[in-house]
Formats: C-alpha cells, sequence, structure tokens
C-alpha cells in the first residue's frame, strides 16, 4: 500500500516537518508535494553548483521557501489569482519557483543567464510537473515583453539590476524585490520618477529583511 505523501521522507526534511516549519503559512498537500520535491533537487543539485549559500535543509525551507511563500500571499491574496510573473535572476528558483506553486493560475517566466542554473531550474519544473511555469536562459536585457509583476532577490549588483528588472514592469504594474531593509530606501531613487512604493513589508521573525513592492505609473 503506498504511504499517503506527509508519511513520506525526502533526503533532506520530512513532508510534515516542512508543513510545520512553514507554520502559520498553511499549504495545500498538493503544493507541499511539489515543495519537498523541489527541495529533494536543491539539495542534490547543490552538492555539485552553487545555488544556495544555506546549506542546512531546514533552514533552507524556513529562509527561502518561507519568504517566497510570505511574498507570493502578499502580492496575490486570492489563491485563484491569475496574470503573467518574471522573475529575474532566478538562480535556484526564488521567488519564483514557490510562487509559481503556491498560485498555480500565473503564468511565470524564470530568466536565468547562467546555464547550469537554467538547467536546474528547467529540472525542477519537470519533476514537480509544474505547468504554469517556463525558463528562459537568458540575460533579463534580452527578454521581450512585458509582466504584470517582476520579481528579484537582492543580488551584489543590485543598483544596476534593479532598473533593468523595472523595464520589463507593464504600466500599472508591480516590482517586488526581496532584500535587505538599507537596499529597500533606495529603491524608489534607482528606479525612477514613474514608480512609487506601494508597502515595504518586514518577513515574519526579521528585522532586516524585507518585501519591497514598488508600483509603475499607468502611463
Amino acid at each position: 500500500m503506498t504511504r499517503n505523501f506527509r508519511e513520506r521522507k525526502m533526503p533532506g526534511v520530512e513532508i510534515a516537518r516542512i508543513a510545520e516549519l512553514l507554520d502559520p503559512i498553511v499549504v495545500a498537500e498538493r503544493q507541499l508535494e511539489q515543495i519537498s520535491v523541489y527541495l529533494d533537487l536543491l539539495l542534490k543539485w547543490n552538492a555539485r553548483m552553487n545555488l544556495t549559500a544555506v546549506r542546512d535543509p531546514e533552514q533552507i525551507v524556513l529562509r527561502h521557501f518561507g519568504e517566497s511563500l510570505f511574498a507570493a500571499r502578499e502580492l496575490f491574496p486570492d489563491p485563484d489569482a491569475t496574470g503573467s510573473l518574471v522573475d529575474v535572476g532566478s538562480g535556484a528558483g526564488f521567488p519564483g519557483v514557490p510562487i509559481a506553486i503556491e498560485r498555480p493560475g500565473l503564468s511565470v517566466t524564470l530568466i536565468e543567464a547562467h546555464g547550469k542554473k537554467a538547467t536546474f531550474l528547467k529540472e525542477v519544473v519537470r519533476s514537480t510537473r509544474l505547468t504554469n511555469a517556463s525558463v528562459q536562459a537568458i540575460r533579463a536585457e534580452e527578454y521581450v515583453g512585458v509582466a504584470d509583476v517582476v520579481t528579484m532577490r537582492a543580488v551584489e549588483e543590485f543598483a544596476s539590476i534593479l532598473p533593468v528588472s523595472a523595464r520589463l514592469v507593464r504600466p500599472g504594474g508591480r516590482l517586488a524585490c526581496l532584500l535587505g531593509s538599507p537596499q529597500a530606501a533606495e529603491a524608489e531613487g534607482v528606479i525612477g520618477e514613474c514608480w512609487r512604493t506601494e508597502r515595504t513589508v518586514y518577513f515574519p521573525g526579521s528585522t532586516q529583511r524585507v518585501l519591497w513592492i514598488g508600483q509603475r505609473a499607468q502611463k
């Protein structure tokens, strides 16, 4: 007899433990299963290439998945939300992949210029059967089109990449950045006058990490 997936053990963290770590964010069973498959892949691939500096599986759940799922609910309170999202510099897939898992009605594009990381992301999309996500192995400057929401996590080249990401947002759309609070204070000045800060929210349990959401003017 096949055991319920909540009882199934993964190499990194048991699925029931993943649910505990994400509390108070309640994740549906189907999404928990996808997250566990994703985490398993991340741990395996991270052993041979640098996807994340965080090595402890539970800390990956708390920090990477927790922040990404929090962002998903802040950006899209409606579980049935639709629209387009572009995740710039996806790397290990945060926050784009968890957002795609949590909000299956969205069309999510993961942009990653590094070939091996893009290959990893394609394997995640395939293994989790994430039909609403696709991977483009290009630089953000090469992407053609605009999206309702563009996401990115803080990177060393933050000041130079942020304007590039901002150009991918449609008029009236939003740019969401997961970053440190000092960078959030700089964000609006970096991307120009046609933007306003919609809100800045600290991640639960953190005094340094924030979700900054900016909105582009309609014209």
